[in-house]
């Protein structure tokens, strides 16, 4: 028995028993002549997930084994879905060269199911995270945001959506705390749309995603870059909430989450939140650069916010003081920031504007 193999549910036991690698696990046993398998790490709707080493490789490296178990009817579906698979597979090695997605080592077939092994990224998911320690502070979600953005701008770039974007599939990395986008719906897609279709089974039996932060047009089978943005402004909630969104009453008019009453943010990022949420694709962020954006946009206008804002000195400034201060807004050789410029010609409009109509 080894460290990693812990106490197992009923289900876990279930696939102990069912699969190869279950029957592998917590033994001496390889798998490929050079995994050994360590433990479950989870069961979704198209395949297992296993910890495992590399006994190969110095150190023996962990990795995560995907196994997929698409259930083909015909050799030709079968063929199709080889073919598939490899190009999806090959797909997530190229987005794998980013430091926020899970590196792809390896993948192959072996008596009719799929393997992806992968990079193993220890520590806590989102999920768990908040579970833990309670509900996120808007700085910390805000902060989220600026760290997955440029992940989800990288991802659409090479033209991939991820379609399952949700606080189980957001892992912080233990050792330095970057945030690791995990468990793509791509290669599942493909292969249960095809394998559904080769036993003539409706086609809403299709949907990749999860129920609560799939948007509508997901559900319809037809998911843009936009679905993502919204799965992840429902994140947001989930983090700030710790409420599930199923647990949320919905609007009837609109079929949106009622969500504002139960947080307490600025009303600037309440709008951006809101907008990430909306069900109509024509209301909605449709890309991760137009919420980057209007996130700076935020910390600009409070920035500039304090600088307008006025307050009574706590000390006493002499006469000279104070006409070194109003000279350094009139001389051009002082330096003044961009923000503190800008705040300045506002008094002088508000002072203007307030001596006209007296």
């Amino acid at each position: 028995m080894n460290r990693f193999f812990q106490k197992i549910t009923n289900s876990q036991q279930s696939i102990l028993q069912q699969t190869q690698l279950g029957q592998m696990c917590g033994s001496k046993q390889l798998f490929r002549d050079r995994y050994e398998i360590l433990q479950i790490l989870g069961r979704g709707g198209f395949g297992i997930t296993f910890l495992a080493k590399n006994t190969l490789l110095p150190g023996n490296p962990l990795c995560v084994i995907k196994q997929l178990c698409p259930k083909v009817t015909n050799p030709q579906s079968w063929q199709r879905a080889c073919m598939r698979f490899e190009k999806e597979a090959r797909t997530l090695g190229q987005l794998g060269s980013h430091s926020q997605i899970p590196m792809l080592l390896d993948y192959f077939q072996v008596n009719g199911e799929f393997f992806l092994i992968q990079e193993y990224v220890p520590g806590l998911t989102l999920a768990r995270e908040v579970r833990e320690t309670g509900p996120k502070s808007e700085a910390s979600v805000k902060q989220f945001l600026q760290d997955l953005l440029p992940v989800l701008q990288y991802l659409h770039k090479h033209r991939v959506i991820h379609r399952d974007i949700k606080p189980q599939n957001l892992l912080r990395c233990e050792y330095d705390g970057r945030i690791v986008l995990i468990d793509f719906g791509a290669v599942k897609e493909q292969l249960v749309d095809l394998c559904e279709n080769s036993i003539n089974q409706p086609a809403n039996t299709n949907f990749i995603g999860t129920r609560g932060f799939a948007p509508p047009e997901q559900f319809s089978l037809r998911p843009v870059y936009a679905s993502d943005i919204y799965a992840l402004g429902v994140t947001c909630i989930y983090m700030l909430t710790a409420k599930s969104p199923l647990e949320f009453e919905y609007e009837a008019n609109t079929g949106e989450i009622s969500w504002q009453k139960e947080v307490n943010i600025s009303y600037s990022f309440a709008q951006i939140l809101g907008k990430m949420v909306k069900i109509a694709l024509n209301d909605r962020f449709k890309s991760a650069d137009e919420v980057m954006k209007a996130l700076g946009n935020q910390s600009y206008l409070t920035t500039l916010a304090s600088c307008l804002t006025t307050q009574k000195s706590t000390h006493k400034l002499d006469h000279k003081s104070i006409t070194q201060h109003q000279n350094s807004h009139e001389n051009p050789n002082v330096y003044l920031p961009p923000v503190a410029r800008t705040a300045s010609a506002i008094r002088k409009w508000r002072g203007r504007l307030k001596s006209t109509k007296s």
